[in-house]
């Protein structure tokens, strides 16, 4: 194969801006030969927009029509596992939107298809591409900041006025995202704060609250403290409702603190780790000698545009995907998490019950507003 023929489900916002990256030719090795989409005037737009673009009203058109190799799926949430499945069975490449879908174990068969079929599968988690966040992950991973002790990340820049919520009746429903911050905003956070630590939590005590800033049924404030199996902590902040808002990432090891803000990345790095210098201190009130090293020249991400490039150069040549789609479930797991947490009042430990997760989630489904307005529209 010398280049990727892209197929695209699903041509809203994602999908549209998508299917731009790719006609215009930024990604080498790649061209965009059809797309689907459920909206009869929306196809009658496409087809005017990109002449000689195959243009379907259905999935099933589209993976049956020989004319591409990979899928990039830019559906609503609740569609992913079962497009990525198809997809898969169809004997395609995929690329999947964030979030990987909504629960846990709606998600597992997914990558169960993954598996099966051998194919490249990816994950538009576009902000691992960002270099900041990979230096963060660097310092990490290489033990530059020693065993993990905390991670705080408040991330509340992410406002939305109640306008952006009546925009669409299935925003801000259980039956329409399934969740609020936490799947529609947060899952890019979520992944990288396991990703840059390589831990995901051992339990979960979160606080989420619904509607509190918003008429809307899902959250849009929640706090969360975490436990790690090492003994380290940790805690996440985030809000849809608070302006101005803040972006803050700490990550603190036995060897310094890395603080992740406004686009740059600072590292206090001790000259020894904390433990030994504890241990040989004998003076009330000493500290570790710190250095202040300053990473502020990352220069531009290239963001969804990367994971694609990335994705491609999987396919045609093997190389490593950043983002496989198989790790959507971990980040997704930790959202579960919280959910239930909340529902439950109380602790929820990792792996969590997914049955009793499922069962809650659906019966906030079945209460739902955007359900009720689906069932009388037929």
């Amino acid at each position: 194969m010398k280049q990727v023929r892209f197929g695209i489900v699903g041509m809203g916002n994602m999908g549209s801006n998508h299917a731009a990256t790719l006609a215009s030719g930024k990604i080498k090795g790649a061209a965009l030969t059809a797309v689907c989409e459920a909206n009869e005037s929306r196809r009658q737009s496409i087809r005017g927009q990109y002449p000689g673009l195959a243009v379907f009203a259905t999935s099933r058109e589209l993976f049956e029509s020989g004319l591409i190799d990979a899928v990039l799926i830019a559906t609503p949430h609740f569609g992913h596992p079962a497009d990525a499945i198809a997809a898969f069975e169809h004997d395609l490449h995929v690329l999947i939107e964030k979030p990987a879908g909504v629960s846990v174990s709606r998600v597992r068969p997914m990558n169960e298809a993954a598996a099966r079929s051998g194919k490249v599968f990816g994950i538009m988690y576009n902000q691992r591409m960002n270099p900041l966040y990979a230096k963060v992950r660097d310092l990490v991973t290489s033990g530059e900041l020693g065993a993990i002790r905390r991670t705080n990340w408040i991330i509340t820049n992410w406002y939305r006025p109640q306008a952006y919520y009546d925009s669409g009746s299935w925003r801000a429903t259980w039956a329409g995202e399934g969740g609020g911050v936490l799947l529609n905003q947060c899952p890019h956070q979520l992944d990288l704060w396991q990703w840059t630590i390589g831990m995901i939590p051992a339990r979960v005590r979160a606080f989420c609250h619904f509607g509190k800033y918003r008429n809307i049924e899902v959250e849009d404030e929640v706090t969360a403290y975490v436990e790690y199996a090492n003994g380290a902590t940790g805690v996440f902040v985030t809000t849809t409702g608070e302006a101005p808002g803040t972006n803050r990432y700490e990550v603190i090891g036995e060897r310094g603190k890395l603080v992740a803000e406004n686009g740059k990345l600072t590292f206090w790095r001790l000259r020894e780790p904390e433990p030994e210098f504890n241990a040989r201190n004998t003076v009330p009130f000493a500290s570790p000698e710190a250095w202040r090293i300053d990473f502020d020249h990352f220069g531009p991400s290239p963001e969804h545009a990367g994971i694609m490039q990335n994705f491609t150069d999987a396919i045609l040549n093997g190389t490593p995907l950043v983002a496989p789609g198989e790790e959507g479930i971990l980040g997704l797991s930790i959202s579960n998490a919280m959910h239930l947490s909340t529902w439950l009042d109380r602790w929820v430990e990792l792996p969590l019950d997914e049955r009793e997760f499922e069962a809650q989630l659906q019966a906030r489904i079945d209460r739902s507003a955007y359900r009720a307005e689906e069932t009388a529209s037929r």
